[in-house]
């Protein structure tokens, strides 16, 4: 199979937009490489699996499925007719019957990590000053404000709520540990990617890596095309 064949879908994860893999975007396209970023409403888990859904409807051929954060709850629910492999880069993965919250909070946070809680209309926003001290903390100051101006709250409805059966139990997978994540914590990462029996690549890079390392996110997402290709 030849690598024009495969589509790759981006989605991204809580306080983000499509924006925030712009750099990954950029760098497979100039491969030649078929990418789109999954706009996802961030307003309850099953909102945002369709909103998948529909984007991935919008692709032909096999496709290779990234998520980032929270997205990798979301990736796990797609349908799973084309979906060939998936790739978690710094993100969740929770189990059939656990809920996202279950994992993101398995261990102590991060001493920087901030304090979340919701507004009265259910939306969690992450503090401006969080982004320099946990998100994206090796993040350029330019692209910290662009991710703190366009940053899009999550509802409780996304984090609360029993995931069914992930696609991750039936098709290979990949996990980016992020050694210096500060939102979820690595350990954490780690248990979920054996858990998962996933293709694990460990770098030093923060939680958002697809702003701060996109090469590493790139790398990883190249190997689960090969492993669709076959080259």
């Amino acid at each position: 199979m030849r690598r024009k064949d495969v589509s790759v879908v981006l989605a991204h994860g809580a306080w983000a937009d499509g924006s925030s893999w712009a750099r990954v975007i950029t760098a497979l396209k100039a491969e030649a490489v078929k990418v789109f970023a999954a706009p996802l409403p961030l307003t309850s888990l099953a909102d945002d699996v369709a909103a998948l859904n529909r984007s991935l409807d919008r692709t032909g051929g096999p496709i290779v499925l990234a998520g980032h954060a929270y997205a990798g709850a979301v990736i796990a629910l797609a349908r799973p007719e084309r979906v060939q492999a998936l790739v978690y880069v710094t993100a969740l993965a929770p189990d059939e019957g656990e809920k996202v919250a279950d994992v993101f909070y398995r261990l102590a946070p991060h001493p920087q990590a901030p304090k979340l809680a919701p507004d009265n209309n259910g939306l969690i926003w992450l503090p401006d000053e969080a982004f320099a001290s946990a998100f994206a903390q090796h993040a350029s100051a330019e692209d910290r404000t662009v991710l703190c101006a366009v940053q899009r709250p999550i509802s409780l409805n996304c984090i609360t709520v029993p995931v069914g059966r992930p696609l991750w139990k039936d098709i290979p997978s990949w996990f980016l540990v992020a050694e210096d994540d500060r939102m979820i914590v690595p350990e954490t990462q780690r248990y979920m990617a054996e858990r998962m029996k996933a293709s694990t690549k460990v770098h030093a890079v923060d939680h958002t890596p697809s702003v701060t390392a996109p090469r590493v996110v790139v790398d990883i997402i190249r190997d689960a095309m090969r492993s669709v290709t076959g080259n």
